[in-house]
């Protein structure tokens, strides 16, 4: 009798292949993040990746990472975690989060106050700066749950 096969990916790893290919949207030269909420039952309820809000074409503002706050794309981007929230329509509450970066101290307090339960990350490059370390300070005093897993296959 044939039984199911066994070399499936789990969850995690579906979730964060997931956030990678929708990174794969973001049109930022320097950077492409993705975030995937789910609920408790691990169904999709918001994807998001980084860019600008709606309605604003890619070309009208700067991407530059240098120069004036004004002038640099840190005054408008949208970050995954951000836009994965905003596409949930409010059905957020007790889900977790995948993304491809660590979230940044604004994302922390988007993902806090949006009531998500668990942040999954792949990748900490920013662990040093002071943006990652007020967000894993957030996270530890509202008790969400962090961990890193980084994806077996992409």
């Amino acid at each position: 009798m044939l039984g199911p096969r066994d070399n499936y990916i789990s969850w995690d790893e579906c979730f964060m292949r997931m956030a990678f290919t929708i990174a794969e949207r973001s049109k930022d030269p320097s950077t492409q993040a993705g975030a995937v909420v789910v609920n408790e039952e691990n169904v999709v309820v918001g994807m998001g990746y980084n860019g600008w809000p709606r309605g604003i074409d890619s070309n009208d503002l700067p991407w530059d990472r240098e120069g004036d706050f004004e002038d640099t794309k840190y005054a408008y981007v949208c970050h995954a975690e951000e836009n994965a929230i905003y596409n949930a329509n409010n059905i957020t509450k007790g889900c977790k989060i995948y993304c491809t970066l660590f979230p940044c101290n604004e994302c922390a307090k988007t993902i806090i106050q949006n009531g998500i339960k668990e942040v999954i990350y792949d990748n900490n490059k920013y662990g040093d700066t002071s943006a990652a370390k007020s967000a894993q300070k957030m996270f530890k005093l509202a008790k969400v749950k962090l961990r890193q897993y980084s994806c077996k296959r992409q």
